[in-house]
């Protein structure tokens, strides 16, 4: 089955966004075209015949006996997972972005985004395992000593060792600075480490030989909240200065949660030092764990907006399979002219027609920013003006908390539309609708609930640099507009530049009253005004979609045709019927009621 539609990708790939002009730069010279057409494909291939298919498996749900286990202290995933991570390795797709010198690729974001949307779509709980391994890679390559580096990266980057992100407790969960894991100097540069973890993803696995964990905990001594949080370097074996693995370092699994989905994920409680005897090492200087910990939660949270589109583009591929073959009912055209009662497929029917163009509209939208976002980077890499590398990363740090809540309350909302498509099979575990829907909620729960980040969009990402971040979206935006009217397409970049004002004015009232007495009623509207920030972004993308299409589709070959006039469609419906209702929310955020607030505890009673 296609899990994704190869040519919307490339249409982004290459007549968005056009990923092969980064090989004009030295540090991506060698992905040309046809280099990125051919990663794409080995990404489809492998993700298609080998990580799919154990994507059903793993869920227990669906009564297979695949489903993770834990046996004398060892987590055991479904053991369908083995050939396909060894596959997953040997390709070195594990590190796709990193430095060659460590056994990553070093290709674009971009392209790395595109390959990765493939595995994530195909199986979400399998590329946890290593997808929080990178991320742990990552904090040390970035933060590491040279010896750490040395001993750790290349057999992570490798998928020979296995990482985690160990942050949460059970009474440190968003309140992170509520922590007790307790650190001890030793006197020798190491730290005795004391204290239990809980929901760590991917906390331990026979996939690999080794697992390594950074760790937040507190010195002893050491300032309370946030601000007295270090980082260490745990790993399950010590690993010894010839690299080779030491002795089992007091770090035991002992548990593993029983989840709504994403079974094939081990969701561990692990307890560090429960015989007194779990040695870490600091990762880089005290005090500054949550500095260090920000690079791999920024990199969880773009991939958790990764994974919302997998899970709204492999439901939406479904349901468009399932509508062209399921015949019920007459076409209703036909039942009343001509009494014609034969069955048709169920997408002749206007209502089903409808549900596919709004998870149609989402799922592309959503797509277009989290491409964009990632094409962010490759740009701040290539560019050797300053002020141009602040702006890219400024637009990464705006659009990171937009991309993960908007995309993952959107994967929930498309794939329960997916479910209603398929009418009661949607509902039976024998069909994949039920999984999706099932596995896409946590990502609007983890890696920071999209509350948090509509939090932290409100709180500190408007005020960056004097609120630069924000304006270089909206100067992104104004771009797409000219843009827009230049292709001819009036209508939409006038509503457009509506929307802009709009979100402009809002922006402002909810600005001034979140510094003012009227914070905690900005808060509480902290939400609905990241939802309509997420909105503008997606009349951006058909805007910048649509444009691209207006002016492709004169000269287009037959066969694609279809493609750049369903683009061009899907645009008139998100600006005739999706953009309104934003608007409407728009001025709902603007209107910053204090009813919530107002209203007393003991008035809701349960």
């Amino acid at each position: 089955m296609p899990l994704i539609e190869r040519r919307d990708q490339d249409f982004l790939l290459h007549e968005v966004f056009s990923v092969s002009d980064f090989s004009k730069h030295e540090k991506f010279a060698d992905f040309n075209k046809k280099t990125c057409d051919m990663i794409i494909t080995e990404a489809r291939n492998l993700a298609i015949k080998e990580i799919l298919p154990t994507n059903k498996l793993a869920d227990k749900e669906n009564g297979h006996p695949e489903a993770v286990k834990l046996i004398d202290g060892q987590v055991k995933v479904p053991p369908s997972f083995h050939k396909p991570y060894k596959l997953f390795c040997d390709g070195q797709w594990l590190a796709m972005c990193d430095d060659p010198e460590f056994g990553g690729q070093g290709m674009p974001h971009l392209l790395a985004m595109a390959a990765g949307e493939y595995f994530t779509s195909a199986n979400c709980s399998f590329m946890m395992y290593p997808g929080l391994t990178h991320g742990c890679g990552n904090i040390l390559a970035t933060f590491g000593t040279e010896k750490q580096k040395q001993l750790y990266v290349k057999n992570i980057f490798s998928g020979k060792w296995g990482g985690t992100m160990c942050l949460t407790e059970a009474v440190a969960g968003s309140d992170v600075g509520a922590l007790e894991t307790v650190a001890i100097p030793q006197g020798d540069g190491t730290y005795k480490i004391k204290g239990n973890k809980i929901f760590i993803s991917g906390g331990d696995s026979d996939l690999v030989e080794n697992m390594v964990h950074p760790v937040l905990a507190r010195i002893e001594g050491a300032p309370a909240g946030t601000k007295g949080i270090s980082l260490f370097l745990v790993p399950k074996y010590r690993v010894n200065d010839d690299g080779s693995m030491g002795e089992f370092n007091d770090v035991d699994t002992v548990g593993i949660e029983e989840k709504m989905g994403i079974h094939g994920n081990a969701t561990c409680t692990l307890a560090f030092g429960s015989k007194d005897n779990c040695i870490g090492e600091l990762i880089g200087e005290p005090n500054k764990g949550m500095k260090y910990m920000f690079l791999m939660m920024n990199e969880a949270r773009q991939g958790v907006a990764m994974q919302g589109l997998g899970f709204a583009t492999a439901s939406y591929c479904n349901a468009i399979q399932y509508a062209k073959e399921r015949i019920q009912g007459p076409n209703l055209m036909k039942a009343v002219l001509e009494g014609d009662l034969t069955g048709v497929p169920i997408i002749q029917h206007p209502d089903v027609r409808r549900m596919l163009m709004s998870m149609k509209a989402y799922v592309e939208g959503c797509r277009f920013l989290v491409y964009y976002l990632n094409s962010c980077f490759d740009k701040a890499h290539t560019t050797a003006d300053d002020a141009e590398k602040t702006k890219w990363e400024g637009l990464i740090e705006i659009l990171t908390p937009i991309a993960k809540s908007y995309c993952t309350d959107k994967a929930v909302e498309v794939a329960s539309t997916g479910v209603q498509i398929y009418g009661g099979y949607g509902f039976i575990e024998e069909y994949p609708q039920a999984q999706h829907y099932r596995d896409a909620k946590i990502t609007a729960i983890y890696e920071g609930t999209n509350g948090i980040q509509a939090m932290d969009l409100l709180g500190r990402k408007l005020g960056m640099r004097k609120g630069k971040p924000i304006m270089d979206l909206m100067g992104e935006v104004n771009a797409t507009v000219a843009k827009a009217r230049e292709a001819g397409l009036e209508k939409i970049a006038d509503s457009l530049q509506a929307a802009i004002n709009k979100l402009g004015e809002v922006t402002m009232t909810i600005g001034a009253a979140a510094m003012s007495e009227k914070a905690l009623d900005a808060f509480a509207s902290a939400t609905p005004f990241l939802e309509v920030a997420g909105d503008l972004v997606m009349a951006w993308a058909w805007a910048e979609r649509a444009t691209v299409a207006k002016k492709a589709v004169e000269g287009a070959k037959k066969k694609d045709v279809p493609f750049y006039e369903g683009q061009l469609a899907t645009a008139k419906y998100f600006y005739e019927q999706l953009l309104p209702t934003a608007i409407g929310k728009m001025d709902s955020v603007k209107n910053l009621t204090g009813a919530i607030m107002e209203i007393p505890e003991e008035a809701f009673v349960g």
